[in-house]
Formats: C-alpha cells, sequence, structure tokens
C-alpha cells in the first residue's frame, strides 16, 4: 500500500516561509514524478509544483519565484520552499506521486495559514 506522509505545514505571517515535506513509501524508480497541489477554501484544487524523478520543475505563475520544488531520491521525499508568503496561499496542500505501474496517490494534506 501506498502511504504519502506530509509534514510541515502551520500558521505564518504574511513574507515569511515554511517547508513542506512529504515522504513516499517505495522505490524511486518507480516514481515519475512528485508534487504538490493545494486548495483553498471554495476554489478548486490546483497544482502548485511538480518535479520529475530527473529533477525537471514545473510552476504554477502564482507561485514562480517565491516556492521552490526539490527532491531527496534516496528516501524519497519531496519539499517545497515556500517564501515570501501571502494570504492568498492559505489552502491545504497536498503531495502527489505518479508511480509508473500503479498510478497516482494524493497525500492527507497538510494545512499553510498565511495571516496578514
Amino acid at each position: 500500500q501506498v502511504q504519502l506522509v506530509e509534514s510541515g505545514g502551520g500558521l505564518v505571517q504574511a513574507g515569511g516561509s515554511l517547508r513542506l515535506s512529504c515522504t513516499t513509501s517505495g522505490s524511486i524508480l518507480s516514481i515519475k514524478t512528485m508534487g504538490w497541489s493545494r486548495q483553498a477554501p471554495g476554489k478548486q484544487r490546483e497544482s502548485v509544483a511538480q518535479i520529475t524523478r530527473g529533477g525537471m520543475a514545473t510552476y504554477a505563475d502564482s507561485v514562480k519565484g517565491r516556492f521552490t520544488i526539490s527532491r531527496d531520491n534516496a528516501k524519497p521525499t519531496v519539499y517545497l520552499q515556500m517564501n515570501s508568503l501571502k494570504p492568498d496561499d492559505t489552502a491545504v496542500y497536498y503531495c502527489n506521486a505518479d508511480y509508473i505501474l500503479l498510478g497516482e496517490f494524493v497525500g492527507q494534506g497538510t494545512q499553510v495559514t498565511v495571516s496578514s
């Protein structure tokens, strides 16, 4: 059974930083892409950042220049460094991992709240 364990959410003031972490089971060789999405109250879930096994990263326009995604293939773990946070970044952040044979799995989510 695939498990995604997220950590690092919390409450921060605008302009502050948070780092999210997500560790998943299984070998890195079976994972194509890992990343993060978020869902704010009353809004649809949106992709925030994704990173391939080879390290190629993509970002939503709203977070470019402020968020950085990285991964440690040895664990395997994906990180999301979030700087210059804004109240609009408030959401539940979900980790996702796309396995070659098993498909995509999503974690339970971690709350990020940015106060003005």
